[in-house]
Order: C-alpha cells, then sequence, then structure tokens
C-alpha cells in the first residue's frame, strides 16, 4: 500500500573488477548538495517520466553522475524493495561496469569515488545502532478527532541502521541498508 504513490528512484550497486576482485563502487556526494552532502551513496536517483523502467532510472543516473555511456552497464538484477518513508520507496539493481570505463564523475554531485572489495564486504557483519523516531505532530493537528486526545499514545518507531567502516570511511544509512542486504544475498548463493 501507497507505492503507487511514492516517490521512486533507483540505485545501481556498480560492481567493477579490481586487480583480480570484483569491488563495490560508491560515490562520496558533493558538499555543496542540500541532501546528504558529503555521504557515500551508490549512484541513483528518482525516477522521471523519461524512463520506460526503474532499471532504467538507475542506468541513466549512473551514467550521469559517473560520465560513462550507458553501453558500458549491464545489470544484473534487481533486489527488493527498499521503503526508505512511506512515501519514497527506492529500486535497488546489481550491475557491472566495464573495467576498462573511464570514470569521469559529474562534480556537481559526486566529489570522489572509491571501492570497497566485494570479498572483503562478505566477511563483514556491520555495527548496528537503534535511532528512535517519536510522532511529532503539527500544531493543527486534529487531536479532538482521535481517542485520548493529545494523550493518544503514539507509538514511537526505532530503525537500526547499519555502519560499515572502512579505510576511514563510514558507509550508513540507506546504503548501507542496500548493501547489507546486497551482500547477504551473495553470501547465500555461495554457501547454497
Amino acid at each position: 500500500m501507497g507505492e503507487d504513490t511514492a516517490r521512486k528512484s533507483a540505485v545501481l550497486i556498480p560492481l567493477i573488477q579490481s586487480a583480480d576482485t570484483w569491488a563495490i563502487l560508491f560515490e562520496v556526494r558533493s558538499p555543496q548538495l542540500s541532501r546528504q552532502p558529503g555521504d557515500i551513496c551508490f549512484p541513483g536517483g528518482r525516477s522521471e517520466k523519461t524512463d520506460s523502467s526503474l532499471r532504467d532510472t538507475a542506468i541513466r543516473e549512473t551514467c550521469e553522475e559517473l560520465g560513462i555511456p550507458a553501453e558500458t552497464v549491464s545489470v544484473i538484477g534487481r533486489l527488493g524493495t527498499c521503503v526508505a518513508t512511506p512515501d519514497l520507496f527506492i529500486y535497488p539493481f546489481a550491475g557491472v561496469i566495464d573495467a576498462d570505463t573511464k570514470l569521469c564523475p559529474n562534480p556537481e554531485e559526486v566529489s570522489e569515488l572509491f571501492t570497497v572489495p566485494l570479498p572483503w564486504l562478505m566477511k563483514q557483519s556491520p555495527e548496528k545502532f537503534t535511532l528512535r523516531l517519536s510522532a511529532d505532530a503539527d500544531q493543527d493537528f486534529p487531536f479532538e478527532r482521535i481517542v485520548s486526545g493529545k494523550n493518544y499514545p503514539f507509538r514511537n518507531r526505532e530503525v537500526i541502521e547499519p555502519f560499515y567502516d572502512y579505510r576511514g570511511r563510514t558507509i550508513w544509512g540507506l546504503t548501507a541498508r542496500i548493501l547489507e542486504h546486497f551482500v547477504s544475498l551473495m553470501n547465500h548463493r555461495i554457501y547454497e
């Protein structure tokens, strides 16, 4: 429920061949961005009407942010939907960027790129921390229309945030949640 009216974004977990192993490419968001400046993320963004699918959104955004042609990206598959908030759904895809592709990150969106070896990630368990969110109603909220009024026992919400630390960099939030899901799928496939 709510998926039809929610904002939709798609991200790509970019796999690249690095030396003799696979690695995941991460972006550091530009400090001039208004939302999450300096955070570590996957390439991606909001779906546009010109995108024929969420897969195309992930590819388009990856190409815009990394400055690469679409033919250098091969999508492997889609992961589970990430419900960021009730009005924002994120659709992650895993894909491979051709090894000889020259990356030219868009400086308006990306301040730097780095990789983390996939074998290292597959041996990690992220640290977990609880973030508690509480209800904060607007002044015009109609308390008079609900049982108990202003004393209504709204439930606080808890979000478990995973954190990965790699060589002085912290990957957390939605990126870490998507990463944790991807790594668990990879580990499951290997040990099947």
